[in-house]
């Protein structure tokens, strides 16, 4: 087989790649050991998040500190085994958290969540992804009321640099819109912007169908085997050799196994992430996800049912799901919301790739022609794939990025 251009990896991030380079002409060919969309963006809050201009910053607080180290919470995990490896990632991750050093970082990260909603559409527009989407945003729920101010007066800050919308519930407000709530809460701040999406991955699968209606291939392939040729790029699929003259490695998490074998070694490190869903007793609803700060879980209305998810866990990359948050998430879940029965018998587990600078990697890879990268995305890579395919093929045809891309840039690590 041949293309002019072949993308790894088809979650959100590659399928979006695939499409705006198939828009533009290009001859692409999308490449996953699976079937799209079932990485990462299979199971998230399935929130596209204007709203989240700011990454999410290593603590700073010894409090804070000293009680993800006790390794018993909701939101952290990690596992002994893993830490040896994470040291040096985490410890630039600290450094780059650091008030000064991330307000530039988050400026950046800005530039780019900015753009989400209107790229999402410009994809989902007229098609039937926009049975998936619902403009209702999300709600941060609040049990101390001194917390809740604090988030009242981030979110203002936020509003007046970023130009994100909130309103902020008292608790009868919060009761007004969450009337199935079991347990009373101080109040919340509702994003406003943010669109919930009930099915992440029929939404990726949404976007994967108008590329292959624009003309786009697919084939299942092993991006490791990927191997630079006096014409090009080329990798082994499940139809053959397949070559091409340019490659963008959209491979989330497992990225750096590819580019390492051409002289790139990002300092990536994985979050891993857990979620179930569960039925409703009785007649009880939930009308936003809501994310409860005090127990440090999830709580989103999808198809499948209410999703249950947790933070982040750290673990080797070879180690076995270890679903202890969920276990620790569900009965403050079930006290909160009156959850029903399991859906699925096994929780699933998915893998955020993540970056020291909390910025994704968009751009040229360093030493190789016609190579690209778009990986690196953290916690919204479901939110940045729209935005990220359009800035990757607006550089690879030459064009003025609608984007500075230089903060993203590949060779600033």
């Amino acid at each position: 087989m041949s293309a002019s251009v072949i993308v790894l990896g088809a979650g959100m991030v590659g399928v979006s790649v695939a499409l705006h380079l198939r828009r533009r002409g290009r001859d692409v060919l999308l490449v996953d050991r699976q079937d799209p969309g079932l990485g990462a963006s299979f199971g998230n809050a399935g929130l596209i998040q204007r709203e989240a201009v700011h990454p999410h910053p290593f603590p700073r607080e010894m409090s804070e500190i000293l009680r993800i180290a006790r390794n018993r919470s909701v939101d952290a995990h990690y596992h002994l085994r893993a830490l040896p490896g994470l040291v040096s990632p985490l410890l630039r991750y600290w450094w780059n958290s650091e008030p000064g050093r991330f307000a530039r970082i988050a400026d950046a990260y800005a530039a780019l969540i900015r753009t989400c909603l209107d790229e999402h559409m410009a994809i989902a527009r007229d098609t039937e992804a926009m049975a998936l989407m619902r403009p209702v945003g999300w709600l941060r729920v609040y049990a101390d009321a001194a917390k809740l101010e604090a988030g009242i007066a981030e979110a203002e800050a936020m509003r007046r640099e970023h130009g994100v919308n909130f309103a902020a519930l008292d608790a009868r407000g919060l009761a007004a819109a969450e009337p199935h709530l079991q347990q009373p809460r101080a109040g919340a701040i509702h994003w406003t912007d943010p669109v919930s999406v009930t099915d992440p991955h029929g939404l990726v699968m949404a976007y994967f169908r108008r590329f292959a209606e624009a003309g786009g291939r697919f084939v299942h392939g092993d991006a490791t085997t990927l191997t630079r040729g006096t014409a090009g790029w080329s990798v082994q699929t499940s139809e053959g050799r397949a070559e091409a003259a340019a490659v963008v490695i959209a491979l989330g998490t497992h990225a750096d196994r590819v580019t390492r074998r051409f002289g790139y070694a990002p300092p990536l490190f994985g979050k891993r992430g857990y979620h179930r869903h569960y039925a409703l007793r009785g007649n009880a609803v939930l009308n936003h996800t809501i994310v409860d700060t005090a127990g440090g879980f999830v709580l989103a209305p999808m198809r499948a049912g209410i999703r249950l998810t947790t933070g982040a866990e750290f673990a080797p990359a070879d180690a076995p799901a270890t679903p202890v948050q969920l276990a620790r998430a569900e009965p403050l879940a079930r006290a909160l919301l009156p959850l029903g029965e399991q859906v699925e018998q096994q929780p699933w587990m998915g893998i955020r790739p993540c970056t020291p600078d909390m910025l994704p990697i968009i751009g040229p890879l360093p030493g190789q022609k016609d190579a690209w990268c778009a990986f690196g995305h953290a916690h919204q890579g479901f939110t940045l794939g729209p935005t990220t395919g359009r800035l990757i093929a607006e550089m690879m045809a030459g064009e003025t990025p609608f984007i500075d891309p230089t903060p993203y840039r590949a060779d600033r690590f």
